[in-house]
């Protein structure tokens, strides 16, 4: 029986994340071995490519399996970079073409902005790295942001989220393309859990204050000193020194939250600090942020963050 030839390639554009484009490599370089070894009756083989774009035309650079013909690549990884978004348009029909021929298109990161300059993202559930949130919102308003999300798999496109992210992505596509034996045995070599799906634990709360209304900046100081204080929306207004509705109005389009909601996300926020700070128990913690009824601020606490407190503590705590 004739071996199957799967392609994993890796866009190395200038300012990519050179570790990532590196240990994705090992990382399916370590999938190819375990794929050879003798009790192993898998027909698949891998080949990984680097690619780079050089006045228009795609080549390799880098290539384990440089004798093979040049089949459609399986896939085609955008990594990260530390250098912030790429502004690589001129890689958007590299990238269509290869969609276009059956090719999977993933990344990792800022990656995502490639992808979503070539409009194969528009009307698709994407994510990216927390930090862009409110940036890929206003740039690609046509993607479906989800960016609570680790990874995003719609089958043909894959995106992953934070930097480091790239190590679920590429256990994902060993998964996939070599079973879920050949991620496990890789996985535990390189001492990595199998793939996560979220990362909203990792995007703690951090409140707009850069806005220019100094009505709602006094609130938000206020808030962040008594958070812990009752409160009623018409006493922030009187703070405000503005009519109720007019500073809701005003809060809303300083903020881009109602008062509730960003009131939730900073007793949130300052639960984390106890919890990973100190050893104060959850209930002391739950009334320590403005909760006397510690059910409550569990339930929120595991809606906005996917984790109990609890299980954040045990993640996080300088004392685990």
């Amino acid at each position: 029986m004739e071996n199957s030839i799967i392609e994993l390639g890796i866009l190395n554009y200038p300012q990519a994340q050179q570790s990532a484009v590196l240990g994705l490599s090992d990382l399916f370089g370590m999938a190819q071995r375990y794929l050879e070894r003798p009790q192993n009756t898998s027909q698949t083989q891998l080949r990984i490519s680097h690619w780079q774009l050089s006045e228009s035309i795609a080549q390799r650079i880098y290539d384990t399996a440089p004798k093979a013909d040049n089949r459609t690549l399986a896939v085609l990884i955008v990594p990260p970079s530390l250098a912030g978004p790429p502004q690589l348009a001129a890689h958007a029909p590299f990238l269509t073409q290869l969609h276009s021929q059956g090719t999977i298109l993933a990344s990792v990161c800022v990656g995502v902005f490639m992808l979503a300059e070539s409009g194969l993202l528009d009307g698709r559930a994407a994510t990216t790295h927390w930090k862009y949130r409110e940036q890929v919102n206003k740039q690609f308003p046509q993607v479906k942001w989800d960016i609570d999300k680790l990874l995003v798999d719609n089958g043909d496109i894959i995106t992953a989220g934070g930097v480091m992210a790239w190590t679920d992505l590429g256990l994902s596509l060993v998964e996939r393309l070599c079973g879920p034996a050949c991620m496990l045995d890789v996985s535990r070599s390189l001492l990595l859990d199998p793939p996560r799906q979220e990362q909203r634990y990792y995007s703690l709360f951090s409140p707009k204050l850069q806005h220019g209304d100094k009505a709602i900046l006094r609130v938000q100081h206020w808030l962040q000193e008594h958070i812990a204080q009752p409160l009623s929306v018409a006493q922030l207004a009187a703070l405000a020194g503005l009519q109720l509705r007019t500073f809701q109005r005003r809060f809303n389009k300083a903020c881009g939250l109602n008062v509730s909601q960003y009131c939730q996300q900073l007793r949130v926020t300052k639960g984390c600090e106890l919890l990973q700070f100190t050893r104060l128990p959850i209930d002391t913690i739950a009334w320590q942020v403005g909760y006397q009824d510690s059910g409550a601020f569990r339930k929120l606490f595991q809606r906005t963050l996917g984790l109990s407190p609890g299980e954040y503590r045990r993640r996080f705590s300088r004392d685990s």
